[in-house]
């Protein structure tokens, strides 16, 4: 049954992509509305994250910035049909380009783009393979549902220049990609428990946070490029913003190093705080002794 209305939801994806991204736009935001309405657990979730890391908000300020994420949110769903499906022409149409997004191409050294979770985290990925020639390498946590996992990773790779490795792989074959003279695209600030990690501040809340990223760029001699993006209003497109890369990261202090990226992913929040993914439980893992918040 499962499998049956998933391919049922990919048939519907790929019609809906035919639309003009004004309506899908709408269609998005309608979806988002309801998913607020109907989805109390995650909801639930967004309005402790932005608790957490917004507290100058006031209550009524939080429940309206959640809603607004949700109606962006929404629209993610609905248009990742488009970086799937739709031709390569109109997603270079569709998808603007800020900064210098063929770094990878002239450098002598391995690239990271480091990319926080806005909801444009996969418009980022689509954008790359559209705009340079090198390889990408990336990983992802394998979906539950056998044919939503098997779209998901042709999806993301459909151009043939991505190597999408599943989590529980390791992370050998993604480096022995960026030896072969792939970008690493490395999506980083998700909370995957304690493991390769440590307890460094996100808005001042201890948060379980990776240290690969820095590990990574320093074994490697990395040049780490950030990426952040946003979704236009009224079905304009997106905006994809390759930054100029950091000239003193990583240094010999992991630790240090992902505190500091944590500090620059929170000014990106501040920016657009409504397209950030507030819907992921970033604070699941607790340092010993502490309370659960979620």
């Amino acid at each position: 049954m499962k499998t049956a209305l998933a391919r049922l939801g990919l048939a519907l994806a790929w019609l809906l992509q035919w639309l003009p991204l004004p309506l899908q736009s709408l269609l998005g935001g309608l979806l988002g509305r309801a998913l607020h309405r109907v989805a109390a657990r995650r909801r639930r979730i967004a309005l402790t994250n932005v608790a957490l890391c917004l507290p100058e908000l006031d209550e009524r300020q939080r429940a309206a910035l959640v809603r607004e994420h949700f109606v962006w949110l929404g629209r993610s769903l609905l248009e990742r049909a488009l970086l799937w499906y739709a031709p390569r022409a109109r997603l270079e149409r569709l998808i603007q380009i800020e900064g210098d997004v063929k770094l990878a191409e002239r450098s002598q050294r391995p690239v990271m783009w480091l990319v926080p979770h806005f909801l444009t985290v996969d418009v980022a990925g689509t954008a790359g393979q559209l705009h340079q020639t090198r390889g990408m390498a990336s990983m992802y946590a394998t979906q539950s549902n056998a044919v939503i996992d098997a779209a998901l990773a042709k999806g993301r790779g459909r151009f043939g220049r991505a190597e999408i490795f599943a989590r529980t792989q390791g992370v050998l074959p993604l480096v022995r990609a960026v030896k072969r003279g792939s970008v690493l695209f490395n999506p980083c600030d998700m909370d995957f428990g304690l493991r390769d990690s440590a307890f460094v501040p996100f808005f001042g809340e201890p948060a379980a946070t990776l240290l690969a990223p820095s590990r990574l760029a320093r074994s490697l001699d990395m040049i780490v490029q950030p990426v952040t993006g946003e979704l236009l209003p009224r079905g304009c497109g997106y905006r994809i913003r390759f930054h100029e890369p950091w000239t003193d990261w990583p240094s010999d202090d992991a630790v240090a190093d992902v505190a500091r990226m944590n500090r620059w992913i929170e000014g990106e929040i501040r920016r657009n705080p409504a397209q950030y993914l507030w819907v992921h439980k970033r604070f699941k893992t607790r340092p010993p002794g502490a309370e659960p918040i979620y």
